[in-house]
C-alpha cells in the first residue's frame, strides 16, 4: 500500500495519542469524518498500524530501572533456539528480546527492582533458561529516546 502525507499525518497523529476520537484525529489532519475513518481503516488492514495499547510506567509499577543483557547459548541447533525463545518469552520482566548475529545469540531488555531484584531474576529465571551458556549485564543509567515505532 502507498501512502500519502495525509496518511503520514493520521500514523504521526496515533503515534503520539493512540487514543485521539476519530473526531478529533480528522480536524487534526484535515479531513472529515468518514474520509479519516477510512483511511485509518485501510491503514490497520495493510498492516501499517499493527495495534493500540497503553504505555505502562515501569517506574510505578515498581520496577524503575532496566537492565540490557547479552546471552549466549551452549549450541546452536533449533531445539534449543526454539526453547528458549519461549521460556524467556514467558517471563514477565523481559520487556523486549532479539535473536542476533555476532558474538551474543540474544539481547534482553529487562525491567528490575534495584540490584536485589536483578539478582532475583538472574538466580530464579534467566540462569534456569535451557540452554544458557553465558550472559553479559548492563544497567541502562538514563533513557535518552523511548519510542514505540518508526516516525513515518
Amino acid at each position: 500500500m502507498e501512502i500519502d502525507e495525509i496518511d503520514r499525518k493520521i500514523l504521526r497523529a496515533l503515534r503520539r495519542d493512540g487514543r485521539l476520537s476519530n473526531t478529533r484525529l480528522a480536524e487534526l489532519v484535515g479531513l472529515s469524518t468518514t474520509p479519516c475513518w477510512n483511511r485509518v481503516r485501510a491503514l490497520e488492514e495493510a498492516g501499517m498500524i499493527e495495534g493500540y495499547t497503553a504505555l505502562l510506567s515501569q517506574k510505578a509499577l515498581g520496577y524503575p530501572d532496566t537492565v540490557i543483557i547479552e546471552v549466549t547459548l551452549d549450541r546452536h541447533d533449533d531445539d534449543i533456539f526454539e526453547k528458549f525463545g519461549q521460556a524467556l518469552a514467558e517471563l514477565p520482566e523481559v520487556i523486549e528480546a532479539y535473536l542476533l548475529t555476532g558474538d551474543y545469540d540474544y539481547l534482553i531488555k529487562v525491567a528490575v527492582a534495584g540490584t536485589a531484584g536483578y539478582e532475583e531474576f538472574l538466580r530464579r529465571k534467566l540462569y534456569k533458561l535451557p540452554g544458557l551458556k553465558h550472559s553479559r549485564s548492563t544497567f541502562v543509567l538514563r533513557c535518552l529516546k523511548h519510542s514505540v515505532s518508526v516516525e513515518p
